[in-house]
């Protein structure tokens, strides 16, 4: 009888060799008889991330062509998408209003399903750099949505100004979105935002000292506007921003003669409109010399520290607030005053141009040719509202954000814009 029990524990241990000699003979088939070289690697989404991706024809925006060969600039597809961009039936299936947004933020676990939002950081290296936005909106409801999930991730923080002039439905609209998201919050002071006046520079100012306030954990700063767009993945902007080591990047030169008007007038504001008073300005404090820029920066948080607590900037601070369009140069001198933290030297050699900044590209109808191509879109106030076709020349910019986009004019535009980020964003990742 122990015999007979001992053979069986042989035919047992026999039985369990023989499988992991099969076992191990299939990995070697897999390793060593398949050449590596028979194996093309090609960049795919991990099955993890995939259910984020967004679809080429999702909600069948291209009714004739995807997004990877309008990218590519295929003649016959560009020309397909602008006579659908330009069909008023096409443009209207797409929009939303306020109201489907209260609505679909009702469940916002599901709302941040649907709108395929990232609820967890895509790298290391983005969650340990956090970024802070400000976002000043008053309308189109849409095009701020759309804007947020494309910049959103749950390691940055976003204020958001909604102008007090805004109606109460985009309002509340704003309310229910960013109520589904802990690191998504409405400016403490709200003001009343007026067109070239100081007003929207105080906008921006209340959604620093909030973010500043909120958290010692953020990097950098960024100020955008609802017609605003992203021309990088998250990932890249930290790169790129890592590569700054500390310096912000703005335009910021010498103010040309036919500005000055703008520093030397006093400038009230009068039933909501900017007005000349008629008198002249005093000169800068400590005679600073007043650059030009524009509205939208890259700045550290020491930057924006100084902003915030400097006496020297608050002084500036005051005698800008009676100017015209102070947007457009405060921050420029700001960044030209020693001793505040990323800034360039005064002298004419550190000048930036809008060209030159990362912060963001506006096409100006006058410059076009010359400096750059023809807007494919349309032109409100001289800015070019980009088209399909200009997406392409966009995405060789190193600029981090662009300016204007308007899903009601080109739906197609935004569409493949988002589309062509996330796809990025999820294979960048995978393959790091």
């Amino acid at each position: 009888m122990a015999l007979f029990t001992r053979l069986g524990h042989g035919r047992r241990f026999t039985n369990v060799i023989l499988r992991v000699i099969a076992i191990v003979a299939l990995l070697w088939t897999v390793v060593f008889v398949i050449s590596p070289t028979e194996i093309e690697w090609v960049p795919t989404l991990s099955w993890s991330n995939r259910w984020l991706a967004y679809k080429e024809y999702e909600g069948n925006v291209e009714d004739a062509c995807n997004c990877s060969s309008l990218l590519q600039g295929d003649i016959d597809c560009m020309e397909n998408a602008k006579l659908l961009s330009i069909s008023k039936d096409f443009r209207k299936k797409f929009l939303r209003k306020e109201d489907n947004y209260i609505n679909a933020t009702v469940n916002c676990r599901d709302f941040q399903t649907r709108k395929k939002y990232t609820m967890f950081p895509l790298s290391k290296e983005e969650e340990d750099f956090p970024l802070a936005y400000s976002i000043v909106v008053h309308h189109k409801i849409q095009n701020f949505e759309h804007l947020l999930r494309a910049i959103y991730a749950p390691q940055n923080l976003y204020c958001v100004h909604v102008d007090k002039k805004a109606s109460l439905a985009f309002l509340e609209a704003v309310m229910s979105i960013t109520f589904c998201f802990p690191n998504v919050f409405m400016v403490s002071r709200p003001v009343d935002v007026v067109y070239a006046g100081w007003p929207r520079v105080q906008a921006d100012i209340n959604c620093m000292a909030d973010l500043f306030n909120v958290s010692t954990k953020w990097k950098y700063f960024i100020n955008l506007c609802g017609q605003d767009f992203p021309l990088k993945t998250n990932l890249e902007m930290v790169r790129s921003l890592k590569m700054l080591k500390g310096a912000n990047s703005m335009e910021t030169e010498k103010m040309p003669g036919g500005k000055r008007w703008r520093v030397e007038a006093a400038h009230h504001i009068v039933d909501g409109q900017l007005k000349a008073t008629g008198e002249k300005k005093a000169p800068t404090p400590f005679d600073l010399p007043v650059m030009s820029g524009n509205a939208y920066i890259l700045a550290s948080r020491g930057y924006v520290q100084s902003v915030l607590q400097d006496q020297r900037v608050q002084q500036l601070i005051e005698w800008a607030k009676d100017s015209y369009s102070p947007d457009e140069f405060l921050w420029a001198t700001i960044q030209r005053m020693p001793g505040v933290p990323g800034s360039s030297p005064p002298d004419a050699k550190y000048d930036l141009t809008d060209m030159n900044a990362r912060a963001r590209m506006v096409k100006w109808q006058w410059h076009e040719g010359p400096v750059y191509p023809m807007c494919s879109g349309h032109h409100v106030r001289s800015v070019c509202v980009y088209g399909i076709g200009d997406l392409q020349w966009l995405l060789e910019q190193h600029h981090f954000f662009a300016n204007k986009f308007d899903l009601a004019a080109d739906p197609i535009a935004i569409h493949c814009l988002e589309w062509y980020l996330r796809h990025k964003a999820l294979t960048d990742v995978d393959q790091w």
